[in-house]
């Protein structure tokens, strides 16, 4: 299974044109929001992606204090040397909190977050690709003329608006 995980984050990028470290951050991020969702919000947490073997855990990070006045952001030095010998008060320590079942609700809240950063990506590329062209004449095919603009397909991903303002046309893009 691990290894379809990794080769549905490679498809997905050559599909999408994002980088694999983007996938992967959003990936993450949607773990971090599916945890917080099931087990509380009061918490350091952080998920880490294997990007060779596609395991993904979830970590709760906590400081080493001397006194502790919130359990669910600090630990006592005794604790932490008990988990870490070397700690030190001021340092972070990190406990493996990966659940076995997220469930449904989770599962729902991952995916909205990996699919809005992802459309978020898919924006960054198309505003880059675009950015550097402003003034440069470019072909496109009328997809339909709207009361007040002209909608143009540029590429496979790429709409314009050329919207009828004081006699000249000006394009927006969108995605």
């Amino acid at each position: 299974m691990k290894n379809d995980f990794i080769a549905a984050i490679s498809q997905l990028c050559s599909e999408r044109g994002i980088s694999r470290d983007v996938v992967i951050q959003a990936i993450e991020a949607a773990l971090i929001s599916a945890y917080k969702r099931n087990f509380g919000p009061g918490q350091n947490i952080v998920a880490r992606i294997d990007q060779d073997t596609g395991e993904a855990r979830v970590f709760a990070q906590k400081q080493v204090v001397g006194e502790v006045q919130d359990s669910r952001l600090e630990i006592s030095l005794v604790e932490a040397n008990k988990v870490l010998p070397e700690a030190k008060v001021g340092d972070i320590v990190e406990f493996e909190m990966t659940p076995k079942d997220f469930g449904r609700i989770a599962a729902q809240t991952a995916k909205q977050v990996v699919t809005q950063r992802l459309r978020e990506a898919e924006r960054e590329v198309v505003y880059a690709e675009y950015t550097d062209r402003e003034g440069d004449i470019v072909t496109g095919v009328v997809q339909r003329i709207e009361p007040r603009a002209v909608v143009l397909e540029l590429g496979s991903k790429v709409e314009a608006i050329l919207s009828w303002r004081s006699r000249r046309y000006s394009m927006v893009l969108s995605s």
